[in-house]
């Protein structure tokens, strides 16, 4: 089912023109050539607010593709800031090198080749933001993995968690029922204040308070 009704999302994304460069244009092109799941201008957009709102600096991503959200934290961590990608395949390394560079955003990027969750161990230190994307049924581990590396006052964000409303349906296969442990395990800890923003997908936010 849709989360939102499709010409909400039309009109949602027809405010955010503005920011139709084109290197964004062209990643969002190759987004629907290749059928790849991009998160798209609005949730993009999000990002790139909630990252500012904290004032962050520092962030990992667990499933970057070929640099999409990453161009969208890249803007929202300032110069001086640092955003880690991470995806398995060395194509879209390559090819989140070359959007990005000429977005002039590659500068504030470290892209890391490998299991999303390992590479992130391999990272000192904690993080403003800690951005979830990988495979649905990796979610869980995922969570538990980045939820111990956020600061207080920083913040966990997850895109799919509602995963196309499969989430309220009966008999839930692998993916779907990652995503319901996944979504459960945020709501009961404590340590974070937690809702799920239903833009497209539905995208987890986690602020941690303690």
């Amino acid at each position: 089912m849709d989360i939102v009704n499709p010409q909400v999302e039309e009109y949602m994304a027809s405010l955010q023109a503005q920011h139709d460069e084109p290197v964004l244009l062209e990643m969002e092109q190759e987004g629907r050539e290749r059928d790849f799941p991009i998160v798209g201008r609005n949730v993009g957009v999000t990002l790139e607010v909630l990252a500012r709102s904290i004032g962050a600096r520092r962030v990992m991503e667990l499933g970057s593709g070929f640099g999409y959200s990453a161009y969208w934290f890249a803007r929202g961590v300032g110069a001086d800031g640092e955003v880690h990608c991470t995806d398995g395949d060395p194509a879209n390394a390559a090819k989140a090198e070359d959007y990005l560079t000429r977005a002039g955003l590659w500068d504030r990027v470290t892209y890391h080749v490998g299991d999303a969750v390992e590479q992130m161990a391999s990272v000192d230190g904690e993080f403003d933001v800690v951005y979830d994307d990988i495979d649905k049924h990796g979610y869980p581990d995922a969570w538990r993995a980045g939820r111990e590396r956020i600061r207080v006052g920083g913040l966990y964000i997850c895109d799919n968690v509602l995963w196309s409303g499969r989430v309220v349906e009966p008999d839930p296969d692998r993916n779907t029922s990652a995503i319901l442990e996944h979504n459960r395990l945020i709501a009961d800890d404590d340590r974070f204040i937690s809702t799920i923003v239903p833009t497209r997908d539905g995208v987890f936010v986690a602020l941690r308070v303690s």
